[in-house]
């Protein structure tokens, strides 16, 4: 193993602690969403997530197919325990 290697692993293997699907947002990474995140949340696997927060226990549901004004889904905020992993 050299240092190269070690370096790439956890950047691979380790999600952020907060992200978003909404391209506006500043937590957004569209090459990891690509990639796939699944979300557990409270033990359920959920697939409506739209951004979540590991360390302040939280994630934002969609509603549907409701939108605001601006399109962006509308959503509602849980708090919880988060387990993101790599599908």
């Amino acid at each position: 193993m050299t240092d190269e290697n070690m370096g790439e692993k956890p950047a691979t293997d380790t999600l952020p602690d907060r992200l978003s699907t909404n391209p506006a947002s500043p937590f957004h990474n569209p090459e990891l969403l690509e990639r796939g995140v699944g979300i557990k949340f409270n033990g359920v696997d959920r697939n409506n997530v739209e951004e979540y927060c590991v360390s302040e226990g939280w994630v934002r549901l969609a509603v549907g197919k409701t939108v605001d004004r601006n399109g962006n889904a509308m959503t509602v905020k849980y708090k919880g325990k988060v387990e993101p992993y790599l599908r």
